[in-house]
């Protein structure tokens, strides 16, 4: 069963960087479309990054131009880099297969306000 653990996350104020990383564990993930979720206070949980096995990416647009998703097969691991941060990217994110396991880790919290 693979394991997610999510970290990275904190408060920086708006126009700042940040960069998520995934550890997976249990299993490769290689072989696997991965994504990074989130869910903002009151919202449901949404898609906003996907990376193929293969490395092709595809972004939600309210994040496009701003989060790039990466993977690194060698350490099972799976980031995504953050910038040009809005109010609005408040949320909790979380990695996960696509589609999803049907269970999720803590996640990791990133709040963006000055």
């Amino acid at each position: 069963q693979v394991q997610l653990v999510e970290s990275g996350g904190g408060l920086v104020q708006p126009g700042g960087s940040l960069r998520l990383s995934c550890a997976a564990s249990g299993t490769s993930i290689t072989i696997k479309t991965m994504g990074w979720y989130r869910q903002a206070p009151g919202n449901q949980r949404v898609l906003v990054a996907r990376i193929s096995s293969g490395g092709s990416t595809n972004y939600a647009d309210s994040v496009k131009g701003r989060f790039t998703i990466s993977r690194d097969n060698a350490k099972n691991t799976v980031s995504l880099q953050m910038n040009s941060l809005k109010a609005e990217d408040t949320a909790v994110y979380y990695c996960n297969t696509i589609p999803n396991l049907g269970y999720w880790g803590k996640g990791t919290l990133v709040t963006v306000s000055s």
